[in-house]
C-alpha cells in the first residue's frame, strides 16, 4: 500500500514477487524470473496488482526496465484483483516473456489495464498480445513515465 519509487533496483522471484495495492513507480529495475521447482510450471508471473476498482488511482509502472531469467513463458502480469493497471514503458523483454504478455487470471471480465509503450526485445511482441492488451500512444504513456505518477 502507499506510494512508492524504487530505482536502480534488482528483482528476483517466481510468482507474483511483486504484488499489493500501491502506487509505485519502478526506473531502471532489473527482473530477474527464476523457476519453483515444486511450484506450476503455468504460474511464472512477475506481477499481481491489487487494485479493487477502475476509480482507485493507483498502478505500477516500470520505466527503462529489463525482464530476464532462467524461466520460460512468463506472464507480466495477472489479473489477482478486480482492476490491476500496470504498465511496462521502454522495458528490454527477453524471450523468456509469453507471447500473450498477459494473464486475465481466467477471469476475462475483469477491467484490467495492462499497458506497454515502446518495448524492446524478443519478449516484446505486440502483434501476439493478448487482446486486452494496450499498446499506448504517447499521450496514454505520459502519465506512467513522470515522477508525478507517484504523488
Amino acid at each position: 500500500r502507499g506510494n512508492h519509487f524504487f530505482k536502480d533496483c534488482h528483482i528476483r522471484g517466481t510468482v507474483d514477487f511483486i504484488l499489493g495495492s500501491g502506487t509505485t513507480l519502478y526506473l531502471n529495475t532489473k527482473i530477474f524470473v527464476v523457476g519453483d521447482p515444486e511450484g506450476d510450471p503455468e504460474m511464472a508471473i512477475i506481477i499481481a496488482h491489487a487494485r479493487e476498482s477502475s476509480s482507485e488511482d493507483m498502478g505500477y509502472s516500470f520505466v527503462h526496465g529489463r525482464i530476464t531469467g532462467t524461466e520460460k513463458d512468463v506472464f507480466l502480469g495477472r489479473a489477482w484483483k478486480s482492476s490491476p493497471r500496470v504498465v511496462y514503458s521502454y522495458t528490454e523483454m527477453d524471450e523468456i516473456v509469453h507471447l500473450g504478455g498477459w494473464s486475465s487470471n481466467r477471469q476475462p471480465e475483469r477491467a484490467v489495464y495492462y499497458g506497454e509503450y515502446k518495448c524492446t526485445g524478443k519478449g516484446a511482441t505486440p502483434a501476439t498480445r493478448e487482446k486486452f492488451i494496450k499498446q499506448l500512444s504517447d499521450a496514454e504513456a505520459e502519465p506512467f513515465l513522470v515522477l508525478d505518477y507517484v504523488e
